[in-house]
């Protein structure tokens, strides 16, 4: 059911897919990359289905084996305008967000982008097939640990054991720490009186006040993303300053947010703007299983503490009160009832979130080694997900092999330039690690 109502939140002008992109060292081989995608990614049968929808409209959506499924309708080749760079990359990346996936065909594409750096993956893949936690570890199964792979499936219902069973509880702590084992979390919510008072304290939460950040929606998105960013630095800055990675990553976040809103002349004294944050529910042993088990928590941002140290203190005990909220369990349930409304009541429903939030905020914690994709050094990754509820932001923050990156996507109306609030994440977080 909630796979569903990801599928009915899909908008021209909000797209829900996943969208990642992995640079390369150097050229990677076709007939190497289509082997991997055989081997691997095609192990999970999700992709090489389609969604079936109901006679006129009554019942649920289903998947079906794709008869015509072709590979290489998937795979994709193009090169950049000249002179390339990061920016015609981003204008590319920028294109694909805004433009819809086929739904004739499964939800999913591949772009092979060719720079003079090597190849960049781009990869599209809809929300409906699986949430963040899902498809990092689909990633992680199309790459290796050393240049000379042997061929192997992904083996996705099999497991891998206790490196397997290690990446996804890595990955289980993401949103910020606030569930430390969500299987237990799901049993222990039950429908008691507990859930059904944070219902009522989610359905009465006041909209988020109009800012720049919130408006109509069009079709047109951008994408920017930031220098990797040593995460033994933030991890120092924290220790120093009494806080996580996190604490400190969002505090970045919230203080480009802070600078953005000043550049456009927006009053922030006093200020308070939500920031959704997806929150992992999947049991650890469960994190290979494709399918949606996540829920969100709104995390106030306060807009008006110019004090990075001060902001730091304020949003770090925010979050330590967040901890054992459950808010992730009943807006998981709230998704779940989406997926069954009738398609007409669909935007009343989406509205649900929207309103109560500005920006949707990631962080993913992704692999601390070294990967290779078909031979080729994986020097980067990131990703953006969608803007859920018709929200008009997102920040991705994304670790891999000890560094970090920041993506920000954007609706175009909204925030033509997200450049800017990355630029104001590197300066805040400058300060941050400078701090004593």
């Amino acid at each position: 059911m909630v796979d569903a109502a990801w599928l009915r939140m899909e908008d021209p002008t909000n797209l829900m897919m996943v969208t990642g992109v992995l640079m390369l060292d150097g050229a990677i081989e076709r007939d190497r990359l289509r082997t991997v995608l055989e081997e691997r990614l095609l192990s999970y049968p999700r992709f090489r289905q389609r969604v079936s929808q109901p006679a006129f409209g009554l019942g649920q959506p289903a998947w079906v084996d794709d008869p015509h499924f072709d590979l290489d309708a998937h795979m994709h080749h193009v090169a950049l305008p000249q002179p390339g760079g990061k920016r015609a990359l981003e204008a590319f990346v920028s294109d694909l967000l805004s433009t819809p996936l086929d739904f004739s065909k499964p939800l999913w594409q591949l772009h092979v982008v060719e720079t003079e750096e090597g190849s960049v993956i781009v990869s599209r893949i809809h929300h409906c097939i699986a949430d963040g936690i899902a498809l990092v570890q689909v990633l992680l199964s199309l790459t290796d640990t050393s240049a000379r792979a042997s061929r192997r499936k992904a083996q996705p219902e099999a497991g891998n054991g206790r490196s397997r069973l290690d990446i996804a509880r890595s990955l289980a702590e993401s949103g910020f720490g606030l569930v430390t084992d969500p299987g237990r979390m799901v049993t222990a919510a039950g429908l008691g009186a507990s859930a059904a008072g944070t219902l009522a304290q989610l359905t009465l939460m006041a909209p988020d006040p109009p800012t720049v950040f919130k408006g109509k929606l069009g079709v047109g998105k951008r994408a920017a993303w930031s220098e990797p960013i040593p995460l033994e630095a933030i991890k120092q800055a924290g220790a120093r300053l009494g806080a996580t990675i996190n604490d400190v990553l969002i505090t970045a976040a919230a203080g480009g947010l802070r600078r953005y809103l000043r550049s456009r002349r927006e009053d922030v004294s006093d200020l308070e703007i939500r920031a959704a944050i997806p929150v992992n529910l999947r049991p650890l042993d469960e994190g290979h299983r494709l399918g949606n088990q996540f829920g969100i928590v709104f995390l106030s941002l306060p807009m008006g503490i110019a004090d990075p140290r001060r902001r730091l203190a304020e949003l770090k005990s925010r979050m330590d009160a967040l901890k054992g909220s459950l808010q992730p369990v009943v807006a998981f349930g709230v998704l779940t009832a989406i997926g069954m409304v009738p398609s007409r009541l669909q935007p009343l429903a989406v509205e649900f979130f929207g309103s109560k939030g500005t920006a949707v905020i990631t962080n993913v914690p992704g692999p601390r080694k070294q990967l290779y994709m078909g031979g080729r050094k994986v020097t980067r990754v990131m990703f953006w997900v969608p803007l859920s509820g018709r929200m008009g932001l997102g920040i991705s923050i994304l670790s891999y092999h000890d560094e970090v990156m920041v993506g920000v996507a954007s609706d175009t109306g909204l925030v033509p330039d997200p450049e800017r609030i990355v630029s104001g994440f590197e300066a805040e977080l400058k300060r941050l690690l400078a701090a004593k």
